[in-house]
């Protein structure tokens, strides 16, 4: 099933050519009347376009190059009563995949025409679907690992990392939320602009509102000179909150405000400061038990579910465990000038048994210990230090 958009001012020929289209496949059809409207919905990512060549407004030539300045995917079919062979030419080197006459044959042609056409929507389909499914590791460096989980991860990153649109990252301490926080900012639009990072449990509670927001001079007794906040600090970059699970009732209602107007106020100044940011939430906590609980305000807890990645355990990770911890002593033992080190067989099946409670952040601590316990270059189960597995 193809989707198609007819532009046609003529509401008769549009009707028609809609319902000759209908009766030969079960395609996805909507018609609008100028090059505007057209263009105004192309965010429905049509598969083929018929563009009627004398369009009210915009031309039918000028709105295909635009169209194909949006996606040079869509197939454009020139609808047109112009036997010019010149004008044909020229439209086919602007892109068109085909050129109609308005003649009696209109309707039979454009049959064909979208039929030959069919074949390309199918396989333009089948490599998006095969693009979705393809990671380039060299984007993700950071984020190693060859589990299913952990490949869904890089996925859900991939599919949302150009947009705008908000970011829950959800997972134990120690998972990685903050290195997922960074691929999606660095392989965004907004890249080039500054990253702020703010790990709201650890500011004190009565910090956190200048933390976020900035505060004028003298706007309470220690604001010796004017602060910029961090949502003003990440004005066209993104902010990554982490621990957002932390943040008090009170601090919850006025975040809410900021992300529906995408706008602050400092403490102390009455003046709106319009912001233009991306925002990244991360918790290890489970927010929809917060709110039945009544710690976390449910219009928020909504409202940051534009987007969720969830970080799985590294219990949950398979070989991941032993992949990681060979990087992690290799990054140690180059740094510390050692020799290279190996994880002895009993080591890897001990490893492998542990529940790792800390996750990464302590796998990672674990190894450069025990790359300064080890003995022969070779890391023993008892350099590991670890609690029964």
């Amino acid at each position: 099933m193809a989707r198609i958009f007819i532009v046609e001012d003529d509401v008769m020929i549009a009707s028609l050519m809609k319902q000759s289209l209908s009766k030969s496949g079960d395609h996805e059809i909507s018609h609008f009347q100028t090059g505007e409207e057209c263009m105004n919905n192309l965010h429905e990512k049509p598969d083929i376009v018929t563009i009627d060549y004398n369009l009210p407004g915009i031309n039918g030539l000028d709105l295909m190059e635009k169209v194909k300045t949006f996606d040079q995917g869509i197939m454009v079919i020139v609808v047109s009563g112009q036997e010019d062979m010149n004008v044909v030419v020229d439209t086919y080197k602007k892109g068109a995949s085909d050129y109609i006459m308005k003649n009696d044959n209109l309707f039979v042609n454009l049959e064909n025409s979208i039929k030959s056409l069919d074949m390309n929507v199918s396989l333009r389909r089948e490599v998006e679907q095969l693009k979705d499914q393809i990671i380039d590791r060299n984007r993700y460096s950071k984020i190693l690992g060859n589990s299913k989980s952990i490949l869904r991860v890089l996925r859900l990153i991939q599919k949302v990392e150009k947009s705008n649109m908000m970011v829950l990252i959800t997972g134990e301490s120690g998972t990685g939320k903050e290195l997922v926080a960074r691929a999606l900012h660095y392989n965004s639009p907004r890249s080039r602009k500054t990253l702020v990072t703010v790990n709201t449990g650890a500011i004190p509670e009565e910090l956190i509102e200048s933390e976020l927001f900035g505060h004028e001079k003298g706007a309470f007794t220690d604001a010796r000179d004017r602060r910029i906040g961090k949502f003003e600090e990440a004005n066209n970059g993104t902010i990554f909150l982490d621990e957002i699970g932390e943040m008090n009732m009170n601090l919850q209602a006025k975040l809410l405000r900021v992300l529906q107007e995408k706008e602050i106020q400092r403490i102390g100044s009455n003046k709106t400061i319009k912001l233009d940011f991306r925002m990244i939430a991360a918790t290890n906590r489970n927010l929809a038990v917060e709110v039945k609980a009544g710690r976390f305000r449910q219009d928020l807890f909504y409202r940051l579910q534009g987007f969720l990645i969830h970080l799985p355990p590294l219990r949950e990770r398979g070989d991941d465990i032993i992949l990681l911890a060979k990087s992690f002593l290799s990054e140690f033992s180059k740094a510390n000038k050692l020799e290279p080190i190996q994880i002895s067989k009993e080591a890897v099946r001990y490893m492998l048994n542990y529940e790792w409670p800390g996750n990464v952040r302590e796998l990672k601590a674990v190894m450069e210990r025990a790359a300064l316990l080890a003995e022969n270059s070779s890391i023993m189960v008892d350099d590991l230090l670890l609690a029964e597995a």
